[in-house]
């Protein structure tokens, strides 16, 4: 099975030019919503999982959908930031309030990057930083 480090992005659960993490989980593709999917529960708990580890960023980065982000990659947005709207740039965080709403929040860019990553940013030229994205990302600045 590909994974986040492999691919260093994959949307959650949305369909587009990347794959994502629901129809990863399932190994097959997904009508309607994945919570219907009898990999449902697994599909939640990777996605959960994913979202808890300090090495991955959820940004609305791929045509606006939750788009998981491996931090191999993040020197390479870092250094391209003047490409994107600072809002797809966002980190967010989705959770489940006790009385069962969703409730999500955003750090804006730059204050969810490490320091290092900034370091490590600076020392990319533009063209190594867009050799690492997918092509989807690679578009006219």
């Amino acid at each position: 099975m590909p994974t986040l480090v492999e691919h260093g992005m994959l949307l959650a659960s949305a369909r587009g030019p990347i794959p994502n993490v629901a129809e990863i989980v399932a190994g097959e593709p997904i009508k309607g919503s994945w919570w219907g999917h009898p990999a449902g529960h697994d599909i939640f708990g990777v996605l959960n999982d994913l979202a808890a580890s300090p090495d991955v960023v959820r940004l609305r980065l791929v045509r606006g959908r939750v788009t998981l982000v491996h931090r191999r990659l993040w020197p390479a947005l870092v250094r391209l930031e003047d490409r994107f709207d600072p809002a797809t740039l966002a980190a967010i965080d989705e959770e489940h309030t006790p009385s069962g709403r969703h409730r999500t929040t955003a750090t804006a860019f730059p204050d969810w990057v490490p320091a290092e990553v900034m370091q490590e940013a600076s020392r990319l030229s533009e063209d190594e930083a867009l050799a690492l994205l997918p092509d989807c990302l690679r578009g006219p600045s």
